[in-house]
Parts: structure tokens; C-alpha cells; sequence
């Protein structure tokens, strides 16, 4: 007990501190700040009484005690805070940079701007410097990985690569060896965004599909799904794609051209409805005129790998990468609405970029109807490279739910089928499917949705513990995935729930799935200690310090500036993510300060001084001391800056 302490202790020792070297803060300052904080109770979440009935147990005091008694009970007068904050703040390129320099100055080419009179930015660099905050740091990540920084005199770590007269300086040894590489693939092109905007993408193989759908009493969007998939499943019990049977699979006819090249052709006329032929350069060979049958398809070869999940908001590329360095095999890309990808929107098709180390990487698709999740399928399988697709059917938040989408699905048999059929149809890669136990909580319905999505034609299912109306409160049902991983072979099956420490994940793979994914949200495994990966595969406990630590965040915030950019709205995009991920890490109690191994996921850890001034700033979870680490690595915040975690539950005071 000799690092436990009481919140008063905890944030006195932190405000006299005001930084890592140890200097005393102004306490009278601080005092009133706190008193401020304390009144704009709108804005952030008292603390749970659970925590504060927990640190007052541990205390000797038997006034504190009778207190503690005090407030349990008054605890059902309060609401329990849950959810997300859908009203917070958001802080928006023009808050913290009235004056922007135009891109065409930056790229030095100040004479053509593609906006020309119109431009509403500067393209004076003396009166943009005049208003630009002051530098950050003396070395820029870009410049010195690349040697060449993009960004130039809008650099804020600019001093490190501008010469006289404002100019960019280049190393050109190091940039020449990175020419030509792409580091990050799946971009977004400009003629495939009109394309989509103006709605002349040709989806062929989709069309077909929905075509078959309404001459058989569906229209795409409705109707019962009674068109049997054209092709069958081959070889089921060696591939793991179905049910036992083996059936010989048709040959079906397609466009005579690379689908990839085919993505930004113009759309030919249509007559009949059937499309007019592509003209082809080359030979025909046969991978022209015949379809892959469904047992020839890329398997997804990750049984006993560790799967990072997809992680909305926090699960970016910056991100992935760290636990990619420490072990993650497999990664997947944030859950993407199909509508939006469709429509061409550029914030939603950032979330399919894939960097060059993510060897084994997936997309994650939401959606309701058959006709928009068919269509996104095909547009991804011609213009992105991944390694599979995963429809989100696991998703509960409300927004999803009640347009029919994520744990909606499993309640909407019909449609699930006409979609994972379609989406299979169109794909050439192995499409899986992520699910809960079922909607209500003590209904469990997944054990008889697994088979179907087996003879519907997909590759993987993943399980997640607990149902929709759980979310992600108490404990995961293992001995349920356990009753389920033996209803799905030989259909691999995936768990996920829980996972926090190697002695977590043996227990798992002892059920007998095929492999666990380290996933998302509250609790979540991953965003609490991305070094989980590192510890599974040693089969150890890290005793990781405070310093170590730190430096993942500075990996972090340089992968962020190489990622989202350099430049003051770089900057502070890469700080709203670090701050983020920063209200999932201050759960992590430190190995070496805990009284039996190994920390449990759903536990709250009470208030406790740490090792050294920055162990205990890192277990604060309080808003101002998360910003203060942002500082400690991105510089003092804009004036007016204001964060608000998106989980209502991440914050408290």
C-alpha cells in the first residue's frame, strides 16, 4: 500500500511539480485553476464512486470511512456517465491559424496558384511569417528521415531545413534514398473522386448481382434474399470456406482488363442492361475470361497470429504502427461507412491508407443495405491494395444501430446473407465478418448465425464477448466463444474481449479458436498497453518504465508529424490524437507497483503515487495533466485550446 494515496495528496503532488526537472510550480496559481475546474462540471465527469469508495477503504481514517458510506448512498441519484460526448469542442484549422500560406508558395511555385484571384491565402512569406507562431524544436522529423521537409517555411520545426532567404533546404543524398518509394499506399486520386462524385464509376459485377436480386423478389434494399450465390463452395473442409459440401464450381465471365487499370476508365454506354465491352491492349489470356472459383481465392493464412482490431478514433496509422513495432501481425484500418467512401469523401478514405511495415492489412466496411455495401466492395477490390475486408456487424453505438448497420445485422438475417454474399461475390480477397454474442444481453444468438455465415461464403468470423446492450461493461463470455469456435469449424473463429496480459491470452487460445484480437474501446487491451503484443509473444510481464514510456508517445507524435503533416494544423491534428489515446493509457498501472499480477481490464486503479514525477503524471485522469504531456512533446497549445475525450467514461476530476 505504500504508493496508494488520496486524490487531495495526488494532484497536490502534481501541481508543485510543474515539470519532469522537478521546478515548484506558482501553488496559488494553481489553486485558483483548480477551483475553476472544479466549476465547469458541464464539461467534464466527477469521478466514479467506485474509485472514490475504493481509495477511502484503503484509507485508515475512520471519518473518511463513514464518508465513503455517505456517498454510496447517494450514488443511484447519479446518472452513470456513458456514451460519448457528441456536443464537445472542436477545434477547427482556422482556431489557432487565422493567416494560412498557400500551397502553391509552399511548393515553391508561388506563380501558380490554382486559385489565381480568387486565392483567399497569403502568398506573401514576409507577412506569413510575421503572424506564424514561434518554432517548436530545432529538428524536423521529415527533414531528418527524408531530407526533405514538404511543408518549408510553414515547417513549425522549420529552422532545422530553411536557409537564406526563406529557402527549403534539401539533403538530396537522403532524399534520393527515398525516391520513388511509397510509404503509404491507398490514396485517394483526384480523377477517382470525380469519378465518384459524379457518379460514373462503373460498378459491373455489382450490378449483376442486384440484378439477380430483384428478379428475385429483392430490390437491393428490401425483400427476402432467395437468389442462390453462383458460385459454390469448393473443397469446404480443407479451405475452411463452408459447410462439408463439394460441389464443382462454374466458370463466370468477365471484363477483359486489370481490374486496378479498369477502376479510372470512363463508363461506356449501356444498352439492354448489359455493359458494352472495355477495349483491351495485350493478349487475352485466361485470367481475361475466367473468374477465380471461390476455393482458388488468397486464403487468409492468420491462425494463431495477433490481430490488432479496428479501433475508431485511435486505431490511425500513427498508431498501428507502434504496435506494429512491437508485434502486432495482422492490422486493420478504423471502420469506414461505405455511403461516404461511395461519395468520394477524403476524410473517410484516409481511414483505408495503409503504411508500407503493415504487412497483413485489412479494411473494415459499415453498412445496411446490399446495394451500397456490394458496390463499395467491388469499388475497393479495384482501386486499394489490402488483404481482406471485414464487415463491421459487432458495432453498437446507436448512430449505427438505428439505420439497420452493425449489431442490427444479426437481427436482419436477410439482408446480412444478400450482403455477405454480394461482397464475397465481387472480392478477390477473403472477406470476414466481426460479430457480438448477440443484441440483448442475456440472448445469446451467435451460435446460430456462425453456420450461415460459413455457407455464405465467408473466411473468418471474429467473436466479441459480450452483446450490444453490454457494450463494453463486465466481463466477456470466453466459455461461450469456446462453445462457438466449435460450431464454426472448420470455419476459422477469432476471440475478443478481455485481453490484457499474456496469462489472458493463453487462457484464450486454450478455448480453441483459431486466434485472439487485441481490440478496442472500454475496456481495450491494445490502447492501454500497445507493449501487450511484446508481452504475449515473451510470455512475460514489462516492468516498462515511465521513461520507455515517454518515448513511445515521442514515436507517436513523430509518426503523427510525418503522417498528418508538419505545419501548425499538423501539429495540433497529431496532438488531438495523442490526447485521445492519452485518456485510454493513464489506466495502465505499472507492473512494479501492483500487489498480484496481472492487472485486470475492467478494474479502475485508485489513486497511487508513482516511481517518479512522470509515472504519476501519466496515471493522472485529469484533462489538464494529459495536455501538459502534449506539451512536454508538441509545445504549448494554441490560446483558447480546449480538449474533451469522446468517451464520456475517459475523463473525470
Amino acid at each position: 500500500h505504500r504508493f496508494l494515496t488520496s486524490k487531495e495528496e495526488f494532484h497536490a503532488f502534481l501541481r508543485v511539480r510543474t515539470k519532469p526537472g522537478g521546478q515548484v510550480g506558482d501553488e496559488g496559481e494553481e489553486e485558483n485553476k483548480e477551483k475553476k475546474e472544479e466549476e465547469q462540471v458541464s464539461s467534464c465527469q466527477r469521478e466514479p464512486p467506485t474509485k472514490r469508495m475504493r481509495t477511502e477503504y484503503l484509507s485508515q481514517d475512520a471519518e473518511n470511512q463513514e464518508g465513503a458510506g455517505a456517498e454510496e448512498k447517494e450514488r443511484p441519484e447519479r446518472k452513470r456517465a456513458r456514451g460519448q460526448n457528441k456536443s464537445r469542442p472542436c477545434m477547427k484549422p482556422n482556431h489557432y491559424e487565422q493567416s494560412r500560406l498557400c500551397p502553391s508558395v509552399t511548393q515553391g511555385c508561388p506563380g501558380k496558384c490554382f486559385f489565381g484571384p480568387r486565392c483567399r491565402f497569403l502568398h506573401d512569406v514576409g507577412e506569413y511569417l510575421a503572424g506564424k507562431p514561434s518554432d517548436l524544436g530545432q529538428h524536423c522529423v521529415l527533414f531528418d528521415t527524408f531530407g526533405r521537409c514538404p511543408y518549408g517555411v510553414t515547417c513549425r520545426f522549420a529552422c532545422a531545413h530553411l536557409g537564406d532567404g526563406h529557402q527549403n533546404i534539401v539533403n538530396a543524398a537522403l532524399a534520393q534514398k527515398w525516391e520513388g518509394k511509397l510509404l503509404v499506399r491507398n490514396n485517394l486520386s483526384k480523377d477517382l473522386q470525380n469519378q465518384l462524385r459524379k457518379r460514373k464509376f462503373v460498378f459491373q459485377k455489382a450490378e449483376e448481382y442486384l440484378r439477380g436480386l430483384k428478379l428475385h423478389g429483392g430490390d437491393g434494399k428490401g425483400g427476402k434474399a432467395t437468389v442462390e450465390q453462383e458460385v459454390s463452395n469448393c473443397t469446404a473442409s480443407q479451405e475452411g470456406l463452408g459447410d462439408g459440401d463439394s460441389h464443382e464450381c462454374p466458370l463466370l465471365q468477365e471484363q477483359g482488363e486489370d481490374p486496378k487499370a479498369e477502376a479510372l476508365q470512363s463508363p461506356s454506354p449501356q444498352g439492354d442492361g448489359v455493359a458494352s465491352s472495355i477495349p483491351t491492349v495485350g493478349p487475352l489470356t485466361d485470367e481475361d475470361i475466367t473468374k477465380l472459383r471461390l476455393c482458388e481465392k488468397k486464403k487468409l493464412e492468420i491462425q494463431g497470429k495477433l490481430y490488432l482490431a479496428p479501433l475508431t478514433t485511435c486505431g490511425n496509422l500513427p498508431f498501428r504502427r507502434i504496435c506494429k513495432r512491437f508485434g502486432a501481425d495482422v492490422t486493420c484500418g478504423e471502420m469506414a461507412v461505405c455511403t461516404n467512401l461511395l461519395q468520394g469523401q477524403s476524410s473517410e478514405w484516409a481511414l483505408l491508407k495503409r503504411h508500407h511495415t503493415e504487412d497483413i492489412f485489412g479494411v473494415q466496411l459499415e453498412g445496411a443495405f446490399p446495394d451500397t455495401m456490394t458496390k463499395c466492395a467491388e469499388l475497393l477490390n479495384k482501386t486499394i491494395e489490402v488483404d481482406f475486408v471485414d464487415i463491421n456487424v459487432g458495432c453498437p453505438i446507436d448512430l449505427v444501430y438505428k439505420k439497420g448497420g452493425g449489431c442490427a445485422l444479426m437481427t436482419r438475417s436477410n439482408k446480412f446473407e444478400q450482403i455477405v454474399r454480394g461482397m464475397n461475390l465481387v472480392l478477390d480477397v477473403p472477406l470476414t465478418v466481426k460479430i457480438r454474442t448477440g443484441v440483448q444481453e442475456k440472448i445469446n444468438v451467435a451460435h446460430k448465425i456462425i453456420p450461415k455465415i460459413r455457407e455464405w461464403g465467408a473466411s473468418m468470423v471474429t467473436l466479441h464477448g459480450r452483446s450490444r446492450e453490454q457494450r463494453y461493461t463486465r466481463s466477456a463470455d470466453w466459455e461461450y466463444i469456446a462453445e462457438c469456435a466449435k460450431i464454426a469449424s472448420p470455419m476459422p473463429l477469432f476471440g475478443n474481449g478481455d485481453i490484457l496480459s499474456y496469462e489472458d491470452a493463453n487462457r484464450a487460445m486454450e478455448m480453441g479458436v483459431s486466434g485472439i484480437m487485441i481490440a478496442r474501446q472500454v475496456p481495450v487491451g491494445a490502447l492501454i498497453k500497445p507493449w501487450l503484443f511484446t508481452e504475449i509473444k515473451e510470455q512475460r510481464h514489462w516492468d516498462i518504465s515511465s521513461g520507455e514510456r515517454f518515448d513511445i508517445l515521442k514515436d507517436f507524435t513523430n509518426y503523427g508529424l510525418e503522417h498528418w503533416g508538419s505545419d501548425t494544423q499538423g501539429v495540433e491534428k497529431t496532438r488531438k490524437f495523442l490526447l485521445e489515446w492519452l485518456s485510454f493509457l493513464c489506466r495502465y498501472i505499472p507492473v512494479g507497483l501492483l500487489e498480484r499480477l496481472p492487472q485486470r481490464i475492467n478494474e479502475r486503479p485508485p489513486y497511487y503515487l508513482g516511481r517518479d514525477y512522470l509515472e504519476t503524471l501519466m496515471a493522472s485522469q485529469n484533462v489538464d495533466d494529459w495536455i501538459k504531456i502534449s506539451e512536454l512533446l508538441l509545445g504549448p497549445v494554441p490560446p483558447s485550446f480546449t480538449f474533451l475525450p469522446k468517451h464520456k467514461a475517459n475523463s473525470y476530476r
